[in-house]
């Protein structure tokens, strides 16, 4: 048996301040956000919905954003008639519409705004892979042997996904503020709370199995992040929608914010679709803990707290997307389904890692 390397203190120190850099630049990228939410212009889609509210035009005639018919009558003459406006719902045959920041805001400023926020962000996910990177290196094994190199790869993850999208010319730049607002709070944990000293592991994780099993859950588990923004927003930008087809008239403040969120119809189908994408591979992931738990325990499944809710929220999710995709569960229904599934996989890792013993508690904090 080959001795385990001795810890390179010079580049887990650089990994720590490349750690901290990395903060200080997702730091400005939210206030670059937080810009492009305040100064930018409505969007399209906000300004369909402030046409819900039912406000007439100067002849008091017809609903805004439903110009007028003209007709011509047999004796020569015209009449003009109102056009019914027209609301969609998210339902069906309602469509994907661009919107949100960045999208067609048509306002220079705050997409000046929006540009700076996802460079900066891109500039950070830079920084904080290089300190995932040389946390790895200062001890020549996977960065994720404990909570805090978790903590770290998972923030550096769910970043590289929305960068991903975006480079896929997808429509998510609204993602760009809870984003970024969840990762400094994650870093901030990890640096403080969950905080541990570069070290070598113990001889149970020398495994091929530390590679795939845990990476495999950490990806997982980022986008399945993603996917829980956006079933969160939506329950918002619904119950938004629903009060102005009703007639309500929501508060200036939540008017501002939801003007700029897609269609509710949006972000519910990204949600379904992501959730729905890697699914197999958070499948796989179980599978492959039971491999590994069989050669390094004798055995593929113990119930282990970590198997146990492991188990719980593939089964969660499973019941989203079988409810969806066999019940015809869409809408609010669904989203509590997708959030207490989400809801799972976090309490499987802080939960169940601090408040519960078991096997996988030879790792530490």
């Amino acid at each position: 048996m080959t001795l385990a390397a001795a810890t390179n203190e010079n580049l887990a120190h650089t990994s720590n301040v490349l750690i901290y850099s990395s903060m200080a630049v997702y730091l400005l990228s939210f206030f670059a956000n937080m810009a492009e939410w305040i100064f930018g212009s409505r969007s399209k889609v906000g300004r369909t919905a402030a046409a819900l509210t039912g406000a007439k035009d100067a002849e008091g005639t017809a609903r805004a954003g439903a110009p007028a018919v003209t007709v011509k009558k047999k004796d020569g003459g015209t009449a003009v008639l109102d056009r019914p406006a027209v609301v969609t719902r998210a339902g069906a045959g309602s469509r994907d519409v661009p919107d949100g920041p960045g999208a067609a805001g048509d306002d220079a400023q705050g997409d000046l705004y929006g540009r700076i926020a996802v460079s900066l962000t891109a500039l950070a996910f830079v920084i904080e892979l290089a300190g995932v990177v040389t946390r790895a290196m200062s001890v020549q094994r996977a960065p994720w042997g404990n909570m805090y190199e978790f903590s770290i790869t998972f923030s550096t993850v769910a970043v590289g996904v929305y960068l991903a999208l975006l480079a896929l010319k997808k429509n998510v730049r609204w993602l760009g503020l809870p984003l970024v607002t969840t990762v400094l709070l994650d870093l901030g944990l990890a640096v403080t709370v969950l905080y541990t000293a570069s070290d070598q592991l113990v001889p149970a994780l020398h495994s091929y199995w530390l590679y795939i099993h845990v990476s495999t859950a950490i990806f997982c588990g980022a986008v399945f992040y993603v996917g829980a923004v956006g079933t969160l927003l939506y329950l918002f930008k619904d119950s938004y929608e629903n009060k102005l087809a009703n007639g309500g008239t929501p508060g200036k403040f939540a008017t501002s914010v939801m003007e700029r969120l897609p269609a509710s119809a949006s972000l519910d189908k990204f949600s379904y679709r992501v959730n729905a994408a890697v699914f197999p591979l958070w499948t796989f992931t179980i599978i492959a803990g039971a491999i590994w738990a069989g050669d390094a325990w004798g055995r593929y499944w113990g119930w282990d707290p970590k198997e146990t809710w492991s188990f719980i929220t593939w089964v969660a999710y499973a019941c989203y997307l079988h409810a969806r995709a066999t019940a015809g569960w869409k809408g609010r229904k669904a989203a509590y389904l997708a959030l207490i599934a989400f809801g799972c996989w976090i309490f499987n890792y802080y939960g169940v890692n601090i408040f519960v013993t078991g096997k996988h508690s030879y790792a530490g904090v």
